[in-house]
């Protein structure tokens, strides 16, 4: 799997290049802090200074005749140009607006304030206020590090469908595409890892060169264009019959219906050998074609083998498919004793895990459930219980319930998921959903409860309940994904940023100047003399002041000069 962010530096090296020059090192950085409390001060001094120096040398620089004239132009203008003028203003505003709500819609932050923060924030001795670790408080108050870089890595969707069976027949029945490219490279990456055992050397008649199997294979995982690589994998089958892992390609990616891609598999079965990793990849993909085909319970028999035979290989999250599988066959003791098994809390969660435990508890007491006499009578024990866990579930991943109650529509899922994201959200109520429904009122027991964990956790991304606060990388890894037509899921929701708010109110404020100096316009003119006099008469009340401070002689020396 590829984490989201890269290593940082060793402790050593940082020290070393902390530690070279200590006393210049301590020196700048005092410079710097002091440079940055004084701009403000320092701008505001010089901002005095210019007003200052404009009022005495007023009358060399014929300032009083300037303004004069400029009132005097001003009074010639007709209404239609003030007309003109804030209609322009208000189309200018409007642009700008729209502009700033796509950019917020499809990248989560206002472009003028990731502008400003980006070039002028430095510019203004601006430091960086987070870094990629950072500090969150833990349950009993302390400040705690936080493993951000686990939380923010990318898995492999443990119930991702075939590309040529289903993703394939999406494209060409909607023209859209399904899988990112981000997406679709990192599961070219998988499978380098994945088949690659193949060294076995042979010689071809056309070429004469030296010719591996994973080579060629390697080749394949690695083209873009699907085409590409099927030939690729049918070149492989050329060199040997019995390639595995092209095989595998060609189910994934050539056949067009389950059941040619399981007789694929079965092909790719009887070639595999002794490579584990081919193995355990291909006996749970024909385990997943017995599921989509209707044998449930050979589907069930398949995983519960393959869970046998490699315990150690938990990491693949085989666990998540037996539980779907159990969970249509309706085996709630079952499903109960794996997840007695693996629902602790020395273990890494995910959705399948928390909401599954959540519908066997909600399953068993919202069938008679009601809202209003809960609200007489108080919860029972069971039914506490029940809700408990739903708020469990939804602190772990909060946009589940959205798709599950279906006021979201559901996409395919991608082929990698990031645990706690709105991608594992899809991925879980694509495949569960109808279990969710066949369980009688447990939906509306989560339509009732659900957004009652929000007043639990307040500040989600600073201080968790039962989990480590909600990570914030989610919105990005998931806008990567997802396909672009749908509409990430963001939590905590955003509020609209400054600068759109500010512009909607610029828009709305001129077209109504406008509107207004058409409809009335000697109305407006009185209206905006008597701003203008009302905004300057603090500065002519400051000029007289300091007429009457400084004495006449001092001005009329200071002007000669």
């Amino acid at each position: 799997m590829i984490p989201l962010f890269t290593a940082q530096p060793s402790g050593k090296n940082m020290e070393d290049a902390t530690s070279s020059n200590p006393q210049s090192i301590g020196f700048t950085e005092k410079l710097k802090s002091w440079l940055s409390w004084s701009w403000t001060y320092i701008c505001a001094v010089w901002f005095a200074m210019v007003l200052t120096m404009i009022y005495v040398l007023r009358s060399p620089l014929k300032l009083q005749d300037t303004l004069t004239s400029a009132s005097v132009f001003l009074n010639t203008l007709t209404p239609k140009f003030y007309v003109a003028l804030t209609g322009t203003s208000s189309l200018i505003s409007g642009l700008i607006l729209i502009f700033e709500w796509w950019y917020f819609r499809k990248y989560g932050t206002s472009f003028i304030e990731q502008v400003s923060v980006s070039h002028l924030r430095p510019l203004l001795g601006g430091v960086e206020s987070s870094t990629t670790t950072g500090l969150f408080s833990s349950v009993n108050g302390e400040a705690e590090p936080r493993p951000s870089v686990s939380e923010c890595k990318v898995w492999r969707n443990p119930l991702n469908l075939f590309r040529g069976a289903e993703y394939s027949r999406y494209t060409w029945v909607t023209g859209k595409e399904p899988l990112t490219y981000y997406d679709m490279n990192l599961s070219a990456q998988d499978h380098q890892t994945f088949f690659t055992g193949d060294t076995q050397q042979l010689k071809t008649e056309d070429t004469g060169l030296n010719l591996s199997f994973s080579t060629v294979m390697q080749k394949a995982w690695r083209e873009r264009n699907p085409q590409a690589r099927i030939r690729a994998a049918y070149q492989a089958i050329e060199m040997n019959h019995e390639c595995a892992a092209a095989y595998v390609l060609l189910a994934e990616e050539e056949a067009t219906t389950i059941t040619e891609a399981e007789r694929l598999f079965k092909q790719a079965l009887r070639s595999a050998g002794k490579d584990i990793n081919l193995l355990v990849y291909i006996k749970r993909r024909l385990a997943m074609c017995a599921r989509k085909l209707g044998r449930i319970k050979e589907a069930v028999k398949m995983m519960r083998d393959l869970m046998k035979e490699f315990p150690l290989l938990g990491m693949l999250n085989i666990h998540e498919n037996l539980l779907e599988a159990l969970l249509e066959l309706q085996a709630y003791a079952d499903v109960q004793a794996v997840l007695a098994k693996y629902d602790d809390i020395s273990l890494p969660k995910s959705a399948t895990i928390c909401y599954t435990s959540a519908l066997l508890k909600a399953r068993a007491v919202s069938e008679k459930f009601s809202p209003e006499a809960a609200s007489r009578r108080g919860l029972s024990t069971a039914e506490m219980n029940a809700v408990e866990a739903i708020h469990r579930a939804v602190e772990f991943n909060p946009h589940v319930p959205k798709y599950l109650l279906e006021m979201k529509s559901l996409i395919l899922p991608p082929e990698h998921i990031l645990k706690r994201g709105d991608s594992e959200a899809v991925a879980y109520a694509f495949f569960h959903l109808q279990h969710w429904k066949r369980a009688e009122g447990a939906l509306n027991l989560l339509h009732c409860t659900w957004e009652g964990t929000f007043r639990i956790i307040p500040y989600p991304l600073e201080k968790g309940h039962l989990f480590y606060p909600y990570p914030g990388c989610t919105e990005t890894a998931d806008r990567e994904l997802l396909p672009s037509f749908h509409e990430v899921s963001v939590y905590p929701k955003k509020e609209l940023p400054f600068f759109i708010l500010f512009t909607a109110g610029l828009c709305s404020f001129t077209a109504m100047l406008a509107m207004l100096t058409h409809q009335f316009p000697e109305l407006m003119g009185v209206f905006a003399k008597a701003f203008f006099s009302t905004l300057f008469a603090p500065l002519g009340f400051f000029a007289d002041k300091m007429e009457s401070f400084m004495p006449s002689s001092f001005w009329h020396q200071l002007t000669r000069i």
